[in-house]
């Protein structure tokens, strides 16, 4: 199973990230943060991923560098987690409506 738990520690922050890119979309996210956890929790259930988000910071000052922090390590447990790449489709799009909106990606 591709795995992977990222820790990073700065002044500002303290954020452990562990994603599981072949899960059913199980969570535990807690950023301090409440609509930041509403997407971080959208993303795994809707990607079918594992993702378990700790996240500590200076929220006494703003969210910034939380948010910002949280998407470093996200960023670097996908690229751990995802090794050789193997499997990878170069290039895809999706049309998702949800509520009242309509999304759409292109990669």
């Amino acid at each position: 199973m591709r795995t992977t738990t990222i820790h990073r520690k700065t002044s500002e922050t303290d954020i452990t990230i562990t994603l599981g890119l072949d899960g059913t979309g199980q969570h535990d996210i807690s950023t301090g943060v409440g609509f930041f956890d509403h997407m971080l929790t959208a993303l795994a259930v809707h990607g079918l991923f594992d993702l378990t988000v700790h996240a500590k910071g200076d929220l006494h000052i703003d969210t910034h560098h939380t948010i910002e922090d949280v998407g470093i390590v996200f960023g670097q447990a996908l690229d751990k987690a995802l090794g050789d790449r193997a499997g990878i489709t170069r290039m895809g799009h999706a049309y998702v409506p949800m509520d009242e909106a309509l999304g759409f990606v292109a990669v």
